[in-house]
């Protein structure tokens, strides 16, 4: 194994709205920045000459040279778009897909050399793709990061499938559940089973993170709020991420804004940009209107009115019929737009409803001859949900078979950028047989199987969500322990104030080894 498998893989979660990345290992990716790029194209703007004899190409050269690299990402972008005309914004994913892989290009350079700052030649990556991802868009992904950056692996992995692993809750990792993936730009529901997408049960709604902030931002209008309207979006985004609640029931909310508004209604502080004056707004019924749209979606549109509990049955009852009662077990939250205070107590609820009446109404047809069973409905909550695919992918990229399942550059030069068209499935963290950890693909190709040395090595994780949460991460070292079943050692991971795994080892005899 080359020397990248040495040093930490470099895991970066690509959305719509905000993009995830660090290194494996953390329990919290180094940076959070919004998916957009900020591209100064005036060089590119420049009067053509009439005639070849006056044409300088020199300086046109040069012109196309400085146009790609005056560009910024993030929070810089955005800022340098409200500060000077001369930068266009461009958003390179869109509904969860790739739209521009210029602009991603640029994204990505700018993650690595500036945010990161490692040398991609020295760590394996692994990326992270929609679960309708084309087939084509991870040959693009392959070529830009074999022949741009020469990275010596790539594993690109399925969001819903690292967010399952992220979401689970005992000591044993069943990749079996259903993932409602919300991000800014699109909301997926997943069904998987085992660590296999079941993709002709795959649901896709047009309501996501950016539709809530679009709706709260044309309730601010019709009232008349005075918010700059080049400010709107983004005092209403703020709204939403600071006040934004989901209620149990939608008159009742309304009764109690009316009762006491003096206790409901927040006040919003800004500075107009242009000007530099303050100005104050109300917030009122916005903070449970804007998440009611994933329940009741006809109070935004006409053109979609399924409301999401109904579109999570629909996906789970679409599965296999010997899967469904493990999907209904383990329905896991994904993505900021989930983070709502509630939102899964009225998700659980509202889906408990509709798997009830559907077996009142089994027993009614059987007129009491056969008694159905109780389905357990269960939605998984915790706090790093927003986050939660980018952890999986840490945890992912730390296990040995990580760098034994990535795609290397000896192959991508040998078979060319078809190879990245497929990757192993991790059928679970914690297998029986563990030979098997990597047995099968969503492909049906033949699996790539670890070496044995590295397969028999972990048998059991046992991790506790309740050791991630942010109060404690801080003071306290909590420990993710790996029981080996193949040898005498114990490793365990300590995670130390700064956040970042510590890997140690002890033998039998007591001796650490780090």
């Amino acid at each position: 194994m080359d020397s990248g498998a040495s040093r930490p893989a470099v895991v970066i979660d690509n959305g719509t709205g905000y993009t995830k990345m660090g290194f494996a290992g953390n329990v919290e990716p180094c940076f959070i920045v919004p998916t957009v790029v900020a591209s100064n194209n005036s060089f590119l703007n420049q009067p053509r000459p009439n005639s070849t004899k006056n044409s300088n190409w020199i300086g046109q050269h040069n012109a196309g040279v400085m146009a790609d690299l005056d560009f910024y990402i993030g929070e810089e972008a955005l800022s340098r778009s409200k500060s000077s005309s001369t930068y266009n914004l461009s958003y390179p994913i869109k509904q969860g897909k790739v739209d521009d892989w210029d602009s991603m290009e640029r994204f990505w350079q700018h993650c690595i050399f500036n945010y990161l700052r490692c040398d991609p030649e020295d760590h394996y990556f692994c990326l992270t793709e929609s679960a309708l991802t084309a087939p084509e868009s991870r040959e693009y992904t392959g070529e830009i990061m074999f022949e741009t950056f020469n990275i010596p692996g790539l594993y690109i992995a399925v969001q819903p499938v690292l967010a399952l692993a992220a979401g689970y809750t005992t000591s044993k990792c069943e990749m079996t559940g259903v993932v409602v993936d919300v991000g800014d730009g699109a909301t997926h529901v997943v069904p998987v089973a085992d660590g296999y997408v079941i993709g002709s049960s795959i649901k896709s709604i047009p309501i996501a993170g950016k539709d809530v902030t679009r709706f709260i931002q044309q309730l601010m209008k019709e009232r008349g709020e005075h918010v700059p309207p080049e400010d709107s979006f983004d005092v209403a985004r703020r709204v939403k991420e600071m006040y934004c609640y989901t209620c149990s029931d939608i008159v009742k909310e309304f009764n109690k804004h009316d009762r006491e508004p003096a206790k409901y209604i927040k006040q919003w502080r800004g500075t107009k940009p242009k000007t530099g004056a303050p100005y104050s707004c109300d917030i009122g019924y916005e903070r449970f209107l804007g998440p009611e749209v994933f329940f009741n979606p006809e109070i935004y549109t006409t053109d979609f009115t399924t409301p999401l509990p109904d579109v999570i049955d629909k996906c789970i009852q679409s599965a296999p019929i010997d899967t469904r009662r493990a999907l209904y077990k383990n329905i896991v939250l994904s993505g900021g737009s989930t983070m709502f205070k509630d939102f899964n107590r009225r998700l659980q609820r509202d889906i408990k409803k509709i798997v009830d009446a559907r077996v009142l109404a089994s027993d009614a047809r059987l007129a009491g001859e056969i008694k159905s069973q109780p389905v357990e409905v269960n939605v998984v909550s915790h706090p790093i949900q927003r986050y939660a695919v980018w952890f999986g992918g840490s945890v992912l990229a730390s296990t040995p078979e990580f760098f034994t399942a990535c795609h290397t550059k000896a192959e991508y030069e040998e078979c060319g950028a078809s190879i990245c068209r497929t990757n192993p499935v991790f059928k679970g963290i914690s297998v029986a047989d563990p030979k098997h950890c990597l047995a099968g693909n969503s492909s049906g190709v033949a699996a790539i199987q670890p070496r044995d040395s590295c397969a028999e090595e972990i048998v059991e994780i046992r991790l506790g969500l309740q050791r991630f949460r942010h109060e404690t991460l801080a003071p306290r070292k909590s420990s993710l322990i790996v029981c080996l079943s193949s040898s005498d050692k114990m490793m365990s991971f300590d995670f130390l104030p700064t956040q970042r795994l510590v890997k140690s080892e002890s033998s039998s005899d007591g001796r650490e080894v780090r």
